[in-house]
């Protein structure tokens, strides 16, 4: 059974995973959600402007009222440079799927591995997750990389499942990592 805690600040070594504000939308905007390299695999169109980002940024906002809302930006350097968030919660199933972006600039230096990371242990040890998922386009492989270095395990291919921004279907490789893997590795790292 789920123990919602909502979304609560989580630090790690060099980040914060942090609720959203409304005020956080110029960096948003400037980070990532106007980069075209950024949204290339998302299924949303780059912001066209700042405002657009406030109007989505109050409706994540108020969505915080909710317990089994899960949605931090990333903060690095005290600049926020990204997201990441658990979708799809099933409280049945105790499962959900995270979904995740950063912005270009930052790509490639392990930020999001470490902010996955602390998102796995935090819906496993504080909220008793069963299982998590995490999916991306075959040709994000980089994507997939954050995924196994956070310990996650390929599941499959989802054959044409996602339709890209340009119009295209994308396969779609899932990866996947249950409660009782997330504690072995935690103990084999000891």
């Amino acid at each position: 059974m789920l123990t919602h805690k909502g979304t609560q600040t989580i630090k790690t070594e060099r980040l914060i995973l942090r609720r959203f504000a409304i005020d956080d939308a110029q960096m948003m905007y400037d980070n990532w959600a106007k980069d075209k390299r950024v949204t290339k695999y998302m299924t949303w169109e780059p912001h066209a402007s700042v405002e657009f980002t406030a109007e989505k940024l109050s409706e994540w906002v108020s969505s915080y009222q909710n317990e089994n809302y899960y949605h931090w930006g990333i903060e690095f350097n005290s600049k926020l440079i990204g997201s990441i968030g658990v979708m799809e919660v099933s409280d049945r199933n105790s499962n959900g799927c995270i979904g995740y972006c950063i912005g270009y600039d930052y790509w490639g230096n392990g930020i999001m591995t470490e902010a996955l990371s602390a998102v796995l242990k935090y819906m496993f040890e504080e909220v008793n997750m069963h299982r998590l998922a995490a999916y991306h386009d075959v040709e994000n492989i980089g994507s997939g990389k954050v995924m196994e270095k956070a310990g996650m395990i390929f599941e499959g291919v989802d054959r044409e499942s996602m339709i890209r921004i340009d119009g295209s279907y994308a396969d779609m490789r899932c990866y996947g990592i249950l409660k009782r893997e997330w504690e072995e590795k935690k103990r084999t790292q000891k």
